[in-house]
């Protein structure tokens, strides 16, 4: 049985199929490894330049006993996200969960204000931000009705629901994905489908660790509401919960995961 980290292991996913797109760090890794843990069949999706992440998280599910596969998929081009299904639906006969992790990080850095900011920042934030979750939706619904209904998992991000000074096209993009969310729940929950999104606040990847100041690591710890900085398996917990039977009355929510950083 994989090794379900950071939480007590569980096996609330066996015989479902589960593809997580975005899967080669952070906490598209470690949801993959938690899903895998708890029993499901994973496709793990990245684009083509993080293949050999992918690879090496599928020979570490598949070392400790579980099912894996990868696959490259480009968020802005509507044919390569429907052969990402079609790729999970050949190799494991269907999907149960589609979780929905990626994000274009880079195109962040210059995401000034609704001033300054340009159109190709806004267009390039949309496209692959908002846009591909749309496509993913497309793709992915009418495969998880075949098998009677599933749940549609979005990462979004405390951005969304709260104002800051910078990041105006990356918000925009993420209260947009909440509004998604709410539209499959209210036009698929009777057929089956839940859909939720979660939102993390301040995640420390194993990246992030290693390369964020130890001071302001403290000074985030002390400005929260929690004994703890976040971790990337915070996250998977939840998507892992959404994901299985314990979730099935939870739809059409989103839900931060950050420590209590949001709270009103």
């Amino acid at each position: 049985m994989v090794e379900v980290t950071g939480g007590q292991a569980c096996r609330r996913l066996v015989g479902k199929v589960a593809v997580v797109a975005g899967a080669s760090t952070g906490i598209g890794r470690a949801t993959a490894l938690r899903l895998a843990g708890e029993g499901a069949q994973v496709l793990a999706g990245s684009p083509e330049s993080e293949q050999a992440a992918i690879e090496s998280l599928v020979a570490e599910i598949e070392s400790a006993g579980g099912i894996a596969r990868g696959a490259a998929f480009d968020a802005t081009d509507d044919a390569s996200v429907a052969a990402l299904v079609d790729t999970a639906i050949t190799a494991f006969g269907g999907i149960d969960v589609f979780h929905a992790n990626f994000a274009d990080l880079r195109v962040i850095f210059a995401d000034t204000d609704a001033v300054s900011v340009t159109d190709d920042v806004l267009d390039r934030t949309l496209e692959v931000n908002l846009k591909g979750m749309m496509r993913a939706t497309r793709h992915a619904v009418p495969r998880l009705l075949e098998r009677g209904g599933g749940a549609m998992i979005y990462t979004s991000s405390s951005a969304s629901i709260v104002g800051e000074p910078v990041r105006p096209c990356y918000a925009i993009a993420k209260a947009g994905v909440n509004a998604l969310v709410r539209h499959v729940a209210s036009r698929w929950g009777r057929e089956g489908i839940r859909a939720n999104a979660v939102l993390p606040g301040l995640v420390i990847t194993p990246e992030k660790r290693s390369t964020m100041p130890s001071d302001l690591q403290q000074q985030v710890l002390a400005s929260g509401r929690s004994t703890r900085l976040g971790e990337v398996e915070d996250i998977a917990a939840m998507v892992a919960l959404l994901a299985s039977r314990d979730g099935e009355w939870i739809n059409g929510q989103s839900i931060a995961v950050d420590g209590g950083s949001t709270v009103s």
